[in-house]
């Protein structure tokens, strides 16, 4: 079930949404250091995310499921944003180069068709982070942020499902190990924790993020076969032609000519 668009923008106002927003960000750069000459797309609810992209990627744009809804969002004074449904996006095939989910796998009401979708319109070499929430975390367990909410992953599940829909899982990384509690205590060591949890926790991180590759198979060529030719009937010996009377019974090969 998709979280609504108000509660999402709400969450990412929190204090502990801008906590996440800025610590997913920082992992999200990690794997995509430099974006440029790129189609960046983000679906789901990416909009906190995509702005980073912006000054280095040709376009960045968003698509949000109308069952979530959508706020305006622009770029350089330009709407960057539109409604799509989950598995039929408004672009042509190959035209996106960096594709980011979130807020979408634990939501989607048809994963798999979802993910071939991505997979249309991805670029052949296009890269995909998926971002889900970890099913071993604190954050998956407490309702009140969308990382609660829905159906949370493992990182073994991910990269499973990623291969059954023709990607190669390239990476990994975590982020969320501060819990979402609204103490200042805890908003202001946040990069502490971060810290902390990637040398020891990385089992309970409140979200993974997986990066993947598109699959394309090249067709292996054939040897080329002869073509089926119809051979002539031997011309036998006057001696050993048959007799009027039984040319009757005897049988030809009939012309493919008619």
């Amino acid at each position: 079930m998709w979280t609504d668009v108000a509660d999402l923008h709400a969450f990412y106002a929190s204090p502990t949404g801008l906590m996440a927003r800025r610590l997913i960000r920082r992992k999200l750069r990690l794997m995509w250091p430099n974006v440029g000459g790129a189609t960046v797309l983000g679906f789901g609810y990416a909009t906190p995310y995509l702005r980073t992209f912006h000054r280095e990627a040709v376009r960045v744009c968003a698509l949000m499921p109308p069952q979530q809804g959508i706020l305006q969002w622009t770029l350089g004074g330009k709407v960057a944003a539109g409604l799509a449904d989950e598995t039929m996006f408004p672009l042509p095939d190959r035209c996106i180069d960096r594709l980011l989910l979130i807020h979408a796998v634990e939501a989607s009401e048809a994963l798999r068709p979802m993910l071939a979708e991505c997979w249309r319109v991805m670029a052949d070499g296009g890269r995909m982070i998926v971002v889900a929430p970890n099913r071993r975390g604190i954050w998956a367990r407490l309702e009140r942020t969308p990382f609660g909410q829905g159906r949370p992953f493992s990182e073994g599940q991910i990269r499973r499902l990623l291969r059954e829909t023709q990607f190669t899982p390239v990476r990994s990384e975590a982020a969320l190990f501060a819990p979402p509690i609204r103490r200042r205590a805890i908003l202001s060591t946040a990069r502490a924790w971060e810290r902390a949890g990637e040398r020891w926790l990385g089992l309970i991180a409140g979200a993974i993020l997986t990066e993947a590759t598109k699959q394309v198979y090249s067709a292996v060529a054939l040897p080329a076969r002869s073509p089926f030719r119809i051979l002539p009937a031997p011309v036998r010996p006057a001696a050993a032609r048959e007799a009027p009377s039984e040319r009757g019974a005897s049988q030809t090969i009939p012309s493919l000519s008619g």
